[in-house]
């Protein structure tokens, strides 16, 4: 049985835990509408725009990959608090280095260190198992996903406003958020592992293949692990390619960005904050993660075929019920495994996404690039959206069926 959480602590760190994350995802947000066109500063077409894009995405995912389990393993074995506020710093520093960067091998280093450093989120997600119960971690981990709407509400807007401006100001603010972000740690953010609860450190459950490896093999999660898989890299593939996407087929720039991820932001943070508890109790995590899948699969064909730019928005609302179907899936997971593993558990997970983050920039980038001449109304500028929705439609097949085969074994 899961160990309770700890005593006195789960009212006062899930707020602490919450602004960390916000902070740090406001910093992310504010580079996601200006990254893109400061590339093209760099290049002389948008086909090396695009594929340059996706080379400093693909460095920063692979550091990920590598070094999200290590940082999980090391937050269970010394605890969460010292590794967050160090990859707090470093985060600070990736973004100073990119305000700073005069060519784009100067960029690729910067990347390097916020892959490394960046990788941090899952011992965020570790802290929340910590301190939450097992019927509580969906809801736990709805609040952090809260945390990233409100980041993405407010730092791409405010990263497309500065960075009409100068593509270099939201960087160095990203940067100044990081260091205040870390005071507030070291001040504040008390520790949510006791020491009697921490477990050994080996090299074997830092590395990233046997992390997953370990979890795809776990009886009652099976299948969800590729589940997961899929979804992130359906995502990934929208994520990395939104922005040059809606600036080839509608002209927007870093404003126009910036107020449309700023409603992906609001959407998110609506769903994952106030609506997800009441969506759980009604559906439970199986139909609520289910219905999620399917209704995103239907966005992304939608997004594809879009001829105008407000259609976008009018879609990001219709897919509300889709930013509920992360939680349920990490609840689902997070609540198969014991509280020993959480910190390695959450680091595999996160090593899905951030070996996504490689996948995904390798095949939407060059897909992108592959049209990026042709007229913004040729249904194939959205070519992308289209190999989310396949891959997204995928993921529901798989899922239903594991679900399925999870009823029809219980009770034998």
């Amino acid at each position: 049985m899961p160990e309770s959480p700890v005593p006195g602590r789960r009212a006062a760190a899930l707020p602490f835990i919450f602004i960390v994350v916000f902070i740090d995802v406001l910093g992310i947000g504010l580079a996601m509408p200006v990254l893109p066109m400061l590339v093209g500063a760099f290049t002389p077409s948008r086909e090396l725009q695009a594929y340059w894009y996706g080379v400093l995405v693909v460095v920063y995912g692979l550091m990920q990959f590598f070094c999200a389990p290590l940082l999980g393993a090391l937050s269970d074995r010394f605890g969460r608090r010292p590794v967050i506020l160090a990859s707090i710093f470093g985060l600070g520093l990736h973004y100073l280095l990119l305000a700073v960067a005069p060519s784009l091998a100067f960029m690729l280093l910067a990347r390097v260190i916020g892959g490394v450093t960046g990788a941090s989120f899952s011992v965020a997600s570790a802290y929340a198992s910590d301190i939450s119960s097992a019927e509580g971690r969906a809801k736990s981990f709805g609040l952090i996903g809260a945390a990233f709407g409100l980041g993405f509400i407010f730092g791409p807007m405010l990263g497309g406003l500065l960075g009409s401006i100068d593509l270099h100001l939201p960087f160095y603010l990203a940067a100044g958020l990081s260091l205040l972000n870390g005071l507030y740690g070291l001040i504040v953010v008390p520790e949510s592992l006791p020491r009697d609860r921490r477990a050994a450190f080996a090299l074997r459950r830092a590395n990233p293949f046997s992390a997953l490896l370990a979890l795809s093999r776990h009886r009652e999660i099976g299948r969800l692990v590729l589940v997961f898989a899929l979804v992130v890299l359906a995502q990934l593939i929208l994520r990395t390619t939104w922005v040059l996407f809606t600036h080839f087929r509608f002209g927007w720039g870093p404003r126009e960005n910036g107020f449309a991820l700023f409603c992906v932001g609001v959407v998110a943070a609506v769903v994952q904050g106030a609506l997800l508890g009441p969506l759980l109790r009604r559906f439970g995590e199986v139909r609520l993660a289910l219905t999620g899948l399917s209704v995103g699969a239907i966005a992304y064909l939608l997004y594809g075929l879009a001829p105008q730019g407000w259609i976008m928005y009018a879609i990001i609302v219709g897919n509300f019920l889709s930013f509920a179907a992360g939680p349920a899936l990490q609840g689902i997971v997070s609540n198969a495994v014991g509280p020993r593993e959480q910190g390695v558990t959450m680091g595999a997970l996160n090593s899905i996404q951030s070996i996504m983050f490689v996948v995904a920039p390798a095949i939407g980038t060059p897909l992108l690039a592959q049209v990026s001449h042709l007229p913004p109304s040729d249904w194939k500028v959205g070519v992308t959206f289209f190999v989310s929705a396949a891959l997204q439609a995928i993921a529901l097949v798989v899922a239903r069926r594991h679900f399925a085969f999870r009823r029809v074994a219980r009770p034998a």
